[in-house]
């Protein structure tokens, strides 16, 4: 296949373009500029780039392609000031548009484009599953970014278009995990709130993998939740951790005190989700780490 990845310098980009590179396929990577260098041995298979401004003033540039998957967005990982708030949402809803504008302005257009989106956006639930048939009940600021991001992503005029609705992904290297594991590795870890919050989750490994079955596979369109089918509470998280790393759970965090040191961005940990990949389940794809155990052993072995 060929490929155009947007986002693909992150670390889930990052993982995606080696699995699509190994297997073959030819990956564009739509960046801001070029880079300095080629992060890849150049005796192997290696990636292209095109700038945003190149692509839209050329959109048959990258003609021809069979798919596109767009990752981009600034990270959620930090205090949530006005402004900080303002590029949270405008790198995600702006690279939406420019997907609309210049995949509409293409003479051969890809036929299928999967977008990241989130999970929050079924609002804050304890016992409650959500599966891609629940309603949107936006609850936060994060929640409400997605609402307003899925509707920038329905204006891409692709025949099939994919929403990945992404929990926190559990790698060795990038993302929010090296912070939840610190606690831990100075024997401070615990529940944080009441600990019943929900807390999806997937394996960067099944993430990638799931890119590539909606690429693959015609038949999925729309909503798909990219977590793993063993929804856990942040309490049972947090034991499962401490098991696998053999370090105790023991020290809570009261709810107060993340919100004095972290504002509004406290909500990332006090409030959650239980999720289920039932379109993905349903349509058969199978997760290489199904259940959290073998998860965490793997990326903390």
């Amino acid at each position: 296949m060929r490929l155009i990845v947007c986002g693909g310098t992150g670390y889930i980009g990052t993982a995606l373009t080696q699995a699509l590179l190994s297997r073959g396929d030819e990956v564009w990577i739509v960046t801001r500029k070029h880079p300095a260098s080629v992060p890849y041995d150049t005796a192997m298979p290696h990636p292209r780039y095109v700038t945003w401004e190149e692509w839209s003033a050329l959109p048959d540039r990258l003609g021809g392609m069979d798919g596109i998957v767009n990752l981009t967005g600034e990270s959620i990982n930090q205090r949530w000031t006005a402004k900080s708030k303002q590029r949270i949402v405008s790198s995600r809803t702006e690279a939406a548009y420019r997907l609309a504008d210049i995949v509409g302005r293409m003479s051969s257009p890809p036929p299928v484009v999967v977008n990241a989106s989130g999970i929050s956006l079924y609002g804050h639930s304890g016992d409650q599953v959500y599966d891609e048939l629940s309603p949107a009940m936006p609850a936060d600021f994060l929640g409400a970014t997605v609402v307003t991001w899925e509707a920038a992503i329905d204006r891409i005029p692709a025949k099939r278009l994919v929403k990945l609705r992404i929990g926190l992904v559990l790698s060795r290297i990038g993302g929010a995990f090296g912070l939840i594991r610190l606690p831990y590795r100075l024997f401070g870890g615990g529940r944080i709130g009441n600990g019943e919050q929900g807390l999806p989750w997937i394996h960067l490994q099944d993430m990638v993998a799931l890119i590539l079955f909606c690429l693959d596979n015609d038949s999925i369109a729309g909503p798909v939740n990219a977590v793993a089918p063993d929804p856990v509470s942040n309490d049972e998280f947090g034991r499962m951790l401490g098991k696998v790393t053999r370090r105790p759970h023991w020290f809570p965090v009261p709810g107060a005190l993340l919100k004095l040191v972290l504002g509004e961005m406290s909500t990332l940990v006090l409030t959650g989700q239980r999720a289920m990949p039932k379109v993905a389940l349903d349509h058969g794809f199978e997760f290489a780490f199904p259940q959290l155990e073998e998860a965490l052993r793997d990326i903390t072995r």
